[in-house]
């Protein structure tokens, strides 16, 4: 996920985008637990995007209370 694309969203769709990564990174989880995934990568990936979309909403919140 790109700077670019976060930027654009809306606090209620990173709130959404959160929610799902967050249930990703779940699933990948349990998957890798079972010895089912094949690209590891996978979650590291999805913890740094789940990270920017943090940071955005963080920004984009304290921004409407300043």
């Amino acid at each position: 996920m790109k700077r670019k694309e976060l930027r654009e969203l809306a606090a209620e769709e990173l709130k959404q985008k959160e929610k799902e990564l967050r249930d990703e990174i779940f699933r990948l989880r349990m998957k890798r637990a079972a010895s089912a995934l094949d690209n590891r990568m996978l979650i590291r990936n999805r913890r740094k995007d789940l990270a920017r979309v943090i940071t955005h909403l963080r920004g984009k919140t304290e921004g409407k209370a300043q």
